[in-house]
């Protein structure tokens, strides 16, 4: 079994390497991202476990601490750097990829982000189908759901007023 990983590990390793080329930089790859006119947000996984205790001791033996959620809900956030995890009991099947429009790594708020809503419409026009969507008419915090072709949960989860709306 370790053998097999490894081998899979080098071959996707050799295939990523391979897709990169060697003037590719980071601000190019953002540059990008920026002007296919999408910026979802924050990112995190959020997962579906069996033993919510057990996650989170394994999850700081990894270096990650408990930054948010409540144990007698059956749901943590753990951070580590940048990175973020959400463990969830009970409450979705499966794993889910959330991004947060509105927030940074640090749940602070953004002056200047796209709103879920105009997320939704630019999505819409490129085809993507929904899960649920999220009323456009409405102001405020909003998310969607889509799934990618794998069968991978998306969801679009604004906590956040829209720039320029009232904090009411």
């Amino acid at each position: 079994m370790q053998t097999f990983s490894c081998v899979a590990l080098g071959l996707c390793l050799a295939a990523t390497m391979s897709f990169q080329s060697p003037d590719s930089a980071p601000e190019q790859i953002e540059s990008a991202a920026h002007q296919a006119g999408l910026e979802l947000g924050n990112f995190s996984v959020s997962l579906s476990v069996e033993d919510l205790k057990a996650s989170i001791a394994f999850y700081e033996k990894l270096g990650f601490s408990q930054v948010g959620g409540v144990l007698k809900q059956n749901w943590i956030i753990m951070q580590n750097g940048t990175t973020t995890v959400g463990l969830f009991h009970g409450m979705f099947e499966g794993n889910i990829m959330t991004f947060n429009p509105g927030w940074d790594s640090d749940k602070n708020t953004l002056k200047d982000f796209q709103d879920v809503r105009v997320l939704q419409s630019e999505l819409k026009e490129r085809g993507i189908e929904f899960v649920s969507e999220a009323d456009p008419a409405s102001t405020g915090p909003a998310s969607l759901i889509l799934m990618d072709p794998d069968g991978n949960t998306i969801f679009i989860d604004q906590h956040v007023n829209a720039p320029g709306e009232d904090d009411v």
